[in-house]
């Protein structure tokens, strides 16, 4: 393979700045920036094809089979000056052996070369846009490889229990001393519970990574606005007196108790017949009725009493007004915001109390896929004219469908997509 560079930190003016070099020539290119590599690790002088000094850098060498890529790489961490980062990466560009890494390259060697499988990478691109802790864990626990250990679980259980049953075929015409069925369905149950409970998390992970949605609902002047500027700590909505102010959805991202959530505030619900008011109300229905959580925010309290559901939060508003008891906020004063923003954490925490450390629906659907080749082949173990060679054929099905969670196999077609979020120099 082609011995490739980039810059690894990111663009503009730092402390330190790190350019990545990896590749069978990576040793011998960097060679010629400095009198001599250091076996591990030194500080050298790096100099242009002119003999120019360039910078004073720290190197870092790792032998092939110990790096991230698992390839030889070299790593110069420079001054973080953007002159001194762009005069380093003119002249590696200006040596033949080398070209210009591209996005996500680094860790697609690392594939290659099995120091990552599939499904650590896309914990590291996770642990790469984290932005909250319950991102920041999640992303972890998939790229310390806990969703590749539960899959080789999977992997060896389903090859015992096919091995099982491929047994009896080989020793047809023998009499098998032991009735391998009662193992081999045991094994099935025990596999299949356990993929059903990781898919059904998976739409949660996939909140947690693209963040939650939080509407907040109610007539019009309730003090939606004045709410959403409280919680989000600056003046994003415009407030007024004027009944239908906000005519369409204003949207705040931000980081609720570690949780990633967008808070939407939403036009007043009402009959109207300003056109532009009421196209408004209806992109507000839509919006709430597609939200993970809706705070139907209102002056009266009788309404706190409606049919809650977990979706849904009854708050009364303007508190500094009148205060008779229950979930009661002032978007003017902040009473009653840290128990709402205590209450909307609790309730999303449950919602993501159920995630395993399958993230995606890539993995969902390789093991829904899995679970409908087990159902098949314990379908056809409990009935008499159930072909055993078939049976197996059905497990070999649901081997290949966990491998290819991992990347073993059947995942060329979303290699690009997931490298593609991935920046030059990772």
């Amino acid at each position: 393979m082609d011995t490739v560079f980039a810059l690894a930190t990111a663009q503009g003016r730092a402390g330190v700045a790190v350019i990545r070099v990896s590749g069978s020539q990576a040793i011998a290119a960097v060679g010629k920036l400095m009198h001599d590599v250091p076996k591990r690790r030194g500080v050298r002088k790096l100099f242009d094809g002119a003999g120019d000094l360039l910078d004073e850098a720290l190197i870092l060498r790792f032998d092939a089979g110990k790096s991230f890529t698992g390839e030889e790489v070299v790593e110069l961490q420079l001054h973080g000056s953007p002159a001194v980062v762009s005069a380093v990466l003119r002249t590696l560009g200006d040596d033949p052996s080398l070209r210009q890494a591209e996005a996500g390259e680094f860790t697609r060697r690392a594939l290659e070369n099995g120091k990552l499988n599939l499904a650590e990478i896309e914990g590291l691109a996770d642990l790469i846009d984290a932005e909250t802790e319950s991102q920041r864990k999640q992303a972890v626990r998939v790229f310390s490889g806990a969703l590749g250990e539960l899959a080789e679980s999977w992997r060896t259980r389903l090859i015992r229990a096919a091995a099982l049953l491929e047994a009896t075929i080989d020793f047809a015409d023998e009499d098998v001393p032991v009735d391998v069925s009662p193992e081999v369905m045991e094994l099935l149950s025990e596999v299949s519970r356990e993929m059903h409970h990781e898919a059904a998390g998976v739409i949660m992970a996939e909140r947690v990574r693209d963040g939650f949605e939080v509407a907040i609902i109610g007539a019009p002047n309730v003090g939606k606005s004045t709410l959403l500027n409280r919680l989000a700590g600056r003046d994003v909505a415009i407030t007024s007196e004027v009944a239908g102010t906000t005519r369409d959805v204003i949207e705040v991202r931000m980081d609720l108790g570690g949780l990633p959530v967008t808070l939407l505030d939403t036009a007043g619900i009402r009959e109207t017949e300003d056109i532009v008011e009421g196209l408004g109300v209806a992109r507000a229905q839509e919006r709430a009725d597609k939200a993970d959580l809706r705070i139907h925010l209102s002056e009266s309290s009788f309404l706190m009493h409606g049919d809650e559901t977990p979706d849904d939060l009854f708050v009364r508003s303007k508190s500094d007004i009148s205060d008779s008891g229950g979930l009661a906020v002032s978007g003017k004063t902040g009473a009653g915001i840290d128990a709402l923003i205590n209450e909307v954490s609790g309730r999303l925490q449950k919602k993501v109390g159920s995630i395993g450390v399958a993230i995606r629906e890539r993995h969902r659907v390789a093991m829904l896929r899995a679970i409908e080749h087990m159902s098949d082949a314990q379908a056809g173990m409990a009935s008499e004219t159930g072909m055993t060679d078939l049976i197996a054929e059905d497990l070999r099905a649901a081997v290949r469908a966990v491998d290819s969670i991992v990347g073993r196999v059947d995942v060329e077609h979303v290699l690009d997509e997931i490298f593609s979020s991935f920046c030059i120099g990772k």
